[in-house]
């Protein structure tokens, strides 16, 4: 059974890509084949990972997105060997949402043996609540089934904590801990040593691979990519559902 990876979260710049990549990388290094589709209208982030071969799927016609698109996303999953990693941009979430939900999508995928697997990202800081209320919004719309879930903490602009409650004690997550399926917790990095040698490689849509074959790092810089690839990899082996 192949499976599809969806990339879904309402709140724009927390980590989606990111995610997407990671999750990507971790695909192929395990050997899945993999077709990887960015359907961002906006920024098309995921598409800058040209060793990812990531396709790009045009959904804007003018200034509006066209539900229509879709169908051809569809389609491309249909042709894909193995499995699928799709990153959505937050002002597409909507309008995939909706589609996916409207066309009886999960259903269609489980005709043709594939399995639909959601990924959403909450962060803290700021984005906190809009994040956690947009995973809660997002377990709502589907029926219990449909879909797995994987749910990413990303850290990195504040500790994801809720009146001291982490969030697998808040109360949006308890609603639907049964139908969670895995959560990764991205490494919390200082800044001035990991955190800005992993911003370095993201800005440059460096995979891991490419970024510890190149010579020019510092042989620190390259140790450090090294365990955070480490980090996280070691969690996605422990999740089940992937």
């Amino acid at each position: 059974m192949a499976k599809i990876h969806m990339l879904l979260q309402g709140k724009g710049g927390v980590g989606k890509s990111v995610a997407a990549a990671f999750l990507a990388q971790y695909k192929l290094e395990r050997g899945h084949a993999l077709t990887c589709i960015d359907t961002d209208p906006v920024n098309a982030t995921f598409n800058g990972y040209k060793a990812l071969g990531v396709q790009l799927l045009q959904i804007m016609e003018g200034d509006e997105i066209n539900p229509r698109s879709f169908d051809t996303l569809i389609e491309m999953i249909a042709a894909a060997q193995g499995d699928v990693v799709i990153d959505n941009g937050a002002s597409a979430f909507v309008p995939l949402s909706h589609f996916v939900i409207s066309n009886q999508v999960p259903a269609l995928l489980g005709t043709m043996d594939n399995q639909l697997i959601i990924h959403t990202v909450v962060t803290g800081g700021q984005a906190l609540l809009d994040t956690v209320s947009g995973f809660a919004q997002l377990l709502g719309q589907f029926r219990e089934g449909e879909a797995q879930f994987v749910v990413w903490l990303n850290p990195f602009w504040g500790a994801i904590e809720q009146e001291g409650k982490p969030f697998e004690q808040m109360r949006a997550y308890s609603a639907y801990r049964e139908r969670v399926s895995a959560i990764v917790q991205l490494p919390d990095l200082k800044k001035e040593t990991y955190g800005r040698d992993l911003a370095e490689m993201l800005q440059a849509r460096l995979t891991f691979d490419e970024a510890l074959s190149q010579e020019t790092l510092t042989i620190m810089t390259r140790q450090r990519l090294k365990i955070i690839k480490g980090q996280v990899f070691g969690q996605l082996d422990k999740a089940a559902v992937l």
